[in-house]
């Protein structure tokens, strides 16, 4: 096991994994706070200081092993937002889960920005190298945690959407498969089908973002 290599990818995507929860994290926060529920912004979740947002297993811990296998996974401390305090819960609902994945998108694109103006300079030497690094790491987080959270399964964004979405006589017996959303996940993950469904996804994404740098 080569520990500088390790080190070096943990310092490449550190920045762009903490960042990007934090912002997908708050989006949901600022959401929550303009649909009418301000539990959230009174617990200081609409902040952009990552630590009011971070979980030490699912933010640190799990990210740094999971992006060995290709596919970058972890999770945030969940933003409370409380439904019944929203002017149009089932409405504002779409609109509250939507805000993080939408974040993470405006961030890649961010990145993508980032990119462009190192590859425009032309900078050379190990400090512009590392940023570059960054970047397109910030391109592939963000991207892979928009995709991923947009998976149409409860308690995911996806399924947060299609519950909102759904007619109520669907969307209430779909609801009451939240409490095995998590354990379906892993399932998915572990035996490789969730990428059967959203690496397609994921890929396309990428590859038009790249494009946008000419790789």
């Amino acid at each position: 096991m080569d520990f500088n290599a390790i080190l070096g990818t943990i310092a490449i995507y550190a920045i762009p994994v903490v960042f990007a929860i934090t912002l997908h994290e708050a989006g949901h926060a600022y959401a929550a706070r303009y649909f009418g529920d301000k539990t959230a912004w009174m617990l200081g979740r609409t902040s952009l200081n990552p630590v009011r947002h971070i979980d030490p297993i699912g933010t640190v811990v799990v990210p740094a092993i999971t992006a060995f296998t290709g596919f970058l996974f972890g999770w945030a401390k969940p933003v409370p937002v409380n439904f019944e305090n929203l002017r149009d819960p089932r409405r504002d609902m779409l609109w509250v889960a939507a805000a993080g994945p939408g974040a993470n998108v405006l961030m890649a694109l961010g990145w993508v920005a980032v990119a462009k103006v190192l590859l425009v300079v032309d900078a050379s030497g190990e400090v512009s190298d590392y940023w570059l690094k960054v970047a397109v790491a910030g391109i592939r987080v963000n991207v892979g945690l928009a995709v991923l959270n947009l998976f149409p399964l409860l308690p995911l964004d996806g399924g947060r959407i299609l519950a909102s979405l759904l007619p109520r006589q669907l969307a209430l017996p779909y609801s009451r498969l939240e409490p095995w959303g998590m354990l379906i996940l892993v399932v998915l993950i572990v035996s490789g089908a969730l990428w059967w469904v959203i690496g397609p996804v994921m890929n396309a994404m990428l590859r038009n973002l790249f494009a946008l740098l000419g790789f």
